[in-house]
């Protein structure tokens, strides 16, 4: 009769023919049809494990050498959710400015992105060499100027912006919000830009009514062409149906809507002025151009200006808690938080570890020790929330007379009642309080909760083990 033999029994078979002396690890390898290499690697985890050694692995490797590092991928992840109009780019220039070591590539950053659902994959788009550029080559040469809706207020009426870039340091002269875009709404933007900036030789607009008289019913000087006039600027107009040609102040709204206007509705005018000031001060400052190498357009501005402005210092932060939660490793080495799995290892399945969110990170611990470091995956909003199942989560100090005092022994274990109870390796030597609550027995350290274990003592023996019946620890007769 033909008995099949498992792929286990098999690989044992080979290792005893080699091991009896029977045949050479040549014929062994010949016959089973494999490398001598394999069958030398087959003695040797025998050798080392037994037969489990024999059993097929996972060809995974430990480590990945060139993975990005869970706290770079926390801080791109911070970096993206703060700035959602961030992409890869944006985010490799901010971190190459912060001195971020090791720095991931544009790609890994992209790929980030993507695993945590903040971006959408697309296809990509043409190269930035398919382009030509073209731009004035000093500041305040030229301003391009237009008007653009997007400003919502509480009573339902929609005020325009009377905008205005640099051409060449792309940085925003004017960004006035008025009423309605008439004559002289437009032109006292115009004057106020040129009181804060100085005159520039050219003003690029397009064709309405407020900026020339090109095609309207009586041709002749608007008031913008006057005040060009008077003050020796060159007036360009853009050929009708040509918007590409103000590309640059076009692209300004782009960003101003969906980095600042979209979805907010103001009071008033003035409140709205106000934080459109604030943002226009973030985009000439911090923000960084990607057509400008990345970097913020005052650097290109501010050759044209007296003395560069000022960057605002940013406000101190708030110091905050750091959620600390106890969760049980699952049987596939995961632990849970806020619905999303974190992986610890096999190894540790059924035992209790120590769960930190902070800075983007999630830390957990085993016996004090830092065994795994991920990038949060939950929402920062969510912090709050973790933070409150912390504070409910954490046990008080219980207030009992049944308290006694013992010393962790060699093994990282306690006797008590003559049972034995785990405590960690980490502890041996020192003192710990052993409290009953319940049917439980709990072990404190350092102010802490340590261990909680279900009672495996005989509870007839519980007397001798309180020397002192006034509720105070014996602390004289610890064991």
């Amino acid at each position: 009769m033909l008995v099949e033999l498992g792929l286990v029994e098999q690989r044992y078979k080979a290792v005893l023919e080699v091991l009896d002396g029977a045949l050479s690890v040549t014929d062994v390898a010949r016959r089973y049809g494999v490398g001598r290499q394999t069958v030398h690697t087959w003695l040797r985890r025998y050798a080392a494990e037994g037969l489990p050694g024999l059993v097929d692995r996972s060809s995974r490797p430990g480590s990945c050498p060139h993975q990005m590092p869970p706290a770079v991928e926390a801080r791109v992840i911070e970096m993206r959710r703060q700035h959602p109009g961030w992409g890869p780019r944006t985010i490799l220039s901010r971190l190459v400015r912060a001195g971020v070591t090791p720095l991931p590539s544009r790609s890994a950053i992209y790929r980030a992105l993507v695993r945590h659902q903040l971006i959408d994959p697309k296809a990509r788009r043409r190269k930035p060499s398919d382009y030509k550029r073209w731009e004035r080559p000093r500041a305040m040469e030229l301003w391009q100027m237009d008007v653009t809706l997007g400003v919502h207020l509480q009573d339902g009426t929609s005020p325009s912006i009377v905008t205005g870039i640099d051409d060449h340091s792309r940085f925003c002269v004017s960004a006035k919000i008025v009423e309605r875009a008439m004559a002289r709404p437009v032109c006292d933007a115009l004057l106020e830009a040129m009181q804060r900036h100085g005159v520039p030789e050219g003003i690029l607009s397009d064709n309405g009514k407020v900026f020339t008289g090109r095609f309207g019913l009586h041709q002749g000087e608007v008031l913008f062409d006057r005040i060009c006039r008077e003050r020796g600027i060159r007036h360009l107009l853009t050929a009708p149906g040509s918007p590409t040609t103000t590309g640059k102040v076009e692209r300004f709204h782009k960003t101003l809507k969906r980095e600042f206007l979209d979805g907010k509705v103001f009071a008033s005018v003035a409140e709205a002025q106000a934080a459109l000031d604030a943002w226009v001060h973030e985009y000439n400052h911090l923000r960084e151009h990607q057509s400008l190498g990345n970097r913020p357009p005052i650097e290109r501005f501010a050759t044209a200006r007296p003395a560069p402005l000022e960057e605002p210092e940013p406000p101190a932060a708030a110091p905050r808690v750091v959620p600390r939660l106890i969760r049980r490793v699952l049987v596939d080495g995961t632990v849970s938080l806020l619905n999303f799995k974190y992986h610890v290892g096999r190894y540790l399945a059924g035992q209790s570890v120590e769960v930190v969110s902070h800075d983007g990170l999630v830390e957990i611990l085993h016996e004090g020790a830092v065994i795994a470091t991920h990038a949060r995956r939950h929402l920062p909003e969510q912090e709050d929330r973790l933070l409150k199942h912390a504070l409910a989560a954490t046990p008080a100090r219980p207030t009992t007379d049944r308290v006694v005092v013992r010393k962790v022994g060699h093994n990282g274990e306690v006797s008590f009642a003559g049972a034995d109870y785990r405590v960690g390796n980490a502890y041996r030597g020192r003192q710990v309080e052993v409290t009953l609550v319940g049917d439980t027995v709990q072990i404190w350290g350092d102010g802490k909760l340590l261990r909680t274990h279900r009672a495996k003592h005989d509870r007839r023996k519980e007397h001798g083990a309180f020397a002192n019946p006034g509720g105070r620890p014996d602390r004289t007769n610890a064991a």
